[in-house]
């Protein structure tokens, strides 16, 4: 059986979100509107939900049930 190889990352997770859909925001700026320009931005809204969503699951004011 092989091992999974595993590696800590270097940069928070909402970080990297937030990077990656400032540059899909970009890149949706430069193409003139139509469908590739609407999915860039779609992706990069998707992006700010996750990383919204992944802020909320990490706050303490979230208790595991007793």
């Amino acid at each position: 059986m092989q091992r999974r190889r595993r590696f800590k990352q270097s940069i928070p997770f909402h970080d990297r979100l937030a990077t990656w859909a400032e540059q899909v925001r970009e890149q949706a700026d430069s193409l003139p509107p139509g469908p590739e320009r609407e999915a860039l931005l779609k992706k990069a809204r998707q992006a700010d939900t996750a990383s919204h969503l992944e802020d909320w699951a990490s706050s303490p004011g979230l208790q595991p049930p007793k």
